[in-house]
């Protein structure tokens, strides 16, 4: 029971850190590189409260998982996280071009403010959109 728990554990910590991990029958874990991340900017981040946002812009809608699971793995702090993924042309000031909305529950508070479980995370592309934008 406990190497399964380690290996959970390991499994989920792995994924954060946007691994692909399988268990083998005797407990142990293999990892394997995670997909290649494209070029993005984070623009905006809140560094304090319960509820934070992080603003992330990119060029292209190629691989916007990956961006989301890089952009997560350096956030720590306790707190519930929106991410948003813009496309970096298109938008105006008070309207982006989102391409996809990510959240990320840390801790208690995190869960609270996300109604997600600790360590969880929500991703959802924004079916329609395109980048570079078009007219």
């Amino acid at each position: 029971m406990t190497t399964r728990t380690t290996a959970a554990a390991a499994c989920a910590a792995a994924l954060l850190a946007l691994t692909a991990c399988t268990t083998t029958s005797s407990g142990d874990t293999d990892s394997q590189p995670a997909a290649t991340v494209p070029d993005y900017t984070v623009v905006q981040q809140d560094d304090s409260g319960n509820q934070r946002s992080v603003t992330v812009e990119v060029d292209s809608t190629k691989s916007l998982r990956a961006v989301f699971d890089d952009v997560v793995k350096d956030l720590t702090d306790e707190a519930g996280y929106l991410i948003e993924i813009n496309c970096s042309t298109g938008g105006t000031p008070s309207l982006d071009n989102r391409l996809a909305n990510g959240n990320l529950a840390i801790g208690r508070i995190g869960a609270a403010s996300t109604g997600l479980d600790d360590g969880e995370t929500r991703f959802e592309p924004v079916d329609g959109q395109t980048c570079p934008a078009t007219d």
